[in-house]
């Protein structure tokens, strides 16, 4: 969530993710893919690229992005579609979650996060290569018709009658109704697409000299990555967005495994070393000037505030607003425009939320929750498994200043199940302010006595310290470290 927030528009794209699941597995076929950049690619892709960047917290500003841009021409040109590296635009995104993606018009992106999963240039070539298969095989085009028919409905009544609910009775309605845009960007592709992605990327890396096996050594990253994720579940945060959208994508190791053996390609090129070079202090987890998550606290040094969600509930910090989850509610915290007009600021978002319907909310009640004004008002909607309460609850930081939170419970409950999260909004301090520091990638050689445990010690988390280390240097169960060996470790 970023400092100077305003109130968000939603939109869908379509995109390609890289870690669809296809449901089963299928013969290895000859994929059918475009052969250029078209001029309408091009400008559908311009038009879209700005929302994207804001969507997945914008472009990354270190010196890693030209890296990536280097690797990324070199394997997309490998895909036929332009011979010209400068067709494409590669993107390395300042995003805390792991995704990868891809647009018409030669726009390629990877998150900061993923490219720390990775462990040489290859595996890096590989995911971008894979991004620019569904491209030039065109799923986009095909998954089109189905992005329109499950795009954002214009009210909020329709998406609370529209909604897949889960166990709670609430499901996702506010991830689809009220979520960030970034939640609504990527789609499932089908099985046989995601083979045909793989199976692009694979040839791509052999095309241009990579190790085809390095998609194969991605993969299994991203399945201990999410075995991981799925462990520390409700201990600070959702699993990253791209397990949550698409299940684990174990079950393609070992066909992607397969198909580079089959290229008979004998390039064993990883480029491992520039690669930790280039990545060595990269930003990694939370951005401080996007906010930052700590188990059950939600702390912002820009807005100066913090909150804590109740336990048993999770969030995931967007670039516009926090989503919080749980079984008996689901929240929103972002801000919006504000005159001085408490009354107004609530009415516009609910009329931003209802936009062509007819929501109607009782009338203001205002408070002061540790020292600051603040103002609520609720209304009664309909779910497709029956009534729910929504409720607006704003604070009033300053004369131009305000923020708040959108909750969905049970009708009946109201602000209950969020009652402590309400009142746990406060101000930081200075001291607090200062405490909040950024984690960094930190590339560091392997010396006579280290072991997994003492490196693992030096991780900046207070929790699974190992199994952290493990997963990012790509090291199971047992394995050891040997001297001379270069591991990445996480610090302050």
């Amino acid at each position: 969530m970023r400092k100077g927030l305003k109130a968000a528009g939603y939109g869908t794209v379509l995109v390609g993710a890289l870690l669809a699941l296809p449901a089963a597995t299928g013969q290895q076929r000859a994929v059918s893919t475009a052969s250029s950049i078209s001029a309408q690619d091009k400008a559908e892709g311009a038009k879209a690229h700005p929302q994207l960047l804001q969507e997945f917290g914008g472009p990354y500003a270190g010196p890693q992005a030209a890296y990536v841009t280097t690797v990324g021409r070199r394997i997309a040109v490998q895909s036929g579609l332009s011979n010209a590296q400068g067709d494409f635009t590669i993107t390395l995104l300042n995003s805390p979650v792991n995704n990868a993606f891809a647009i018409p018009g030669g726009y390629v992106y990877v998150t900061r996060q993923l490219m720390a999963l990775m462990n040489d240039e290859a595996e890096l070539a590989g995911v971008l290569g894979h991004e620019v298969g569904h491209v030039a095989a065109r799923h986009g085009q095909r998954r089109q018709k189905a992005a329109t028919r499950n795009a954002i409905g214009g009210t909020l009544l329709q998406v609370l009658a529209g909604a897949v609910l889960g166990d709670s009775g609430l499901g996702n309605i506010l991830q689809q109704g009220i979520g960030t845009a970034s939640q609504a960007l990527t789609l499932k592709f089908s099985r046989s697409q995601e083979y045909e992605a793989d199976d692009l990327g694979v040839r791509y890396l052999a095309n241009a000299g990579y190790d085809p096996r390095a998609l194969s050594s991605t993969l299994a990253s991203l399945a201990a990555q999410n075995a991981l994720d799925q462990r520390q579940i409700g201990s600070s945060r959702t699993v990253p967005e791209w397990a949550s959208t698409h299940p684990d994508p174990a079950a393609r190791v070992s066909r992607a495994l397969q198909r580079a053996n089959a290229t008979g390609a004998r390039s064993t090129l990883r480029n491992r070393d520039a690669f930790l070079a280039a990545l060595n202090g990269t930003l990694y987890g939370d951005d401080p000037q996007q906010g930052v998550i700590v188990g059950q606290k939600f702390s912002h040094p820009g807005l100066k505030l913090s909150f804590t969600i109740p336990s048993g509930y999770t969030m995931e910090n967007g670039t516009s607003a926090v989503s919080i989850t749980g079984a008996n509610g689901q929240a929103r915290f972002s801000g919006g425009s504000y005159n001085g007009d408490m009354t107004a600021y609530i009415g516009q978002v609910f009329s931003d939320l209802a936009k062509n319907a007819s929501i109607n909310p009782d009338a203001i009640r205002r408070t002061t929750i540790n020292g600051i004004p603040a103002s609520y008002a609720s209304a009664r909607a309909n779910a497709q498994s029956g009534p729910v309460d929504v409720t607006v609850f704003a604070y009033e930081f300053a004369p131009k200043t305000a923020y708040h939170f959108i909750l969905i419970t049970p009708a009946g409950r109201g602000t209950a199940p969020f009652d402590p999260m309400l009142t746990s909004l406060q101000r930081l301090s200075a001291q607090e302010i200062a405490a909040i520091k950024p984690r960094r990638i930190n590339v560091v050689t392997v010396k006579a006595g280290d072991t997994v445990a003492s490196l693992s010690a030096r991780m900046a988390y207070p929790d699974y310290r190992e199994d952290r280390f493990r997963v990012i240097n790509a090291l199971p169960s047992g394995g050891t470290v040997r001297v001379g060996q270069k591991v990445k470790i996480v610090t302050f």
